[in-house]
């Protein structure tokens, strides 16, 4: 008599990847003359490219910097009587 060997499908577990943890990084605003104009000088570019007022949210995208440097920028810029405010948003002067 030969027996046969019932052969058990085994259930694979699906596995789910598990979000990747990515570190924030924190980045330190270097506060002095040469990058306060650099700053400045994205803002200014970003502004007259969109020839428009915008928000400092809507600078920062524009420049491809954060909120923060975008704010440095802005300050020299006032400082200088290059731009103005219309509507809580900044346009050239």
């Amino acid at each position: 008599m030969v027996e046969k060997k019932a052969t058990v499908a085994k259930k694979t577990a699906t596995k789910k990847a598990a979000p990747k943890k990515t570190a924030v990084k924190k980045t330190v605003l270097a506060l002095n003359a040469e990058n306060a104009g650099f700053k400045a000088g994205d803002v200014y570019q970003a502004l007259a490219a969109a020839e428009q007022a915008l928000s400092v949210a809507e600078i920062a995208k524009a420049a491809n910097i954060s909120e923060e440097e975008t704010l440095l920028g802005i300050g020299w810029l006032f400082k200088e009587g290059k731009i103005k405010d219309v509507d809580n948003k900044v346009v050239l002067a």
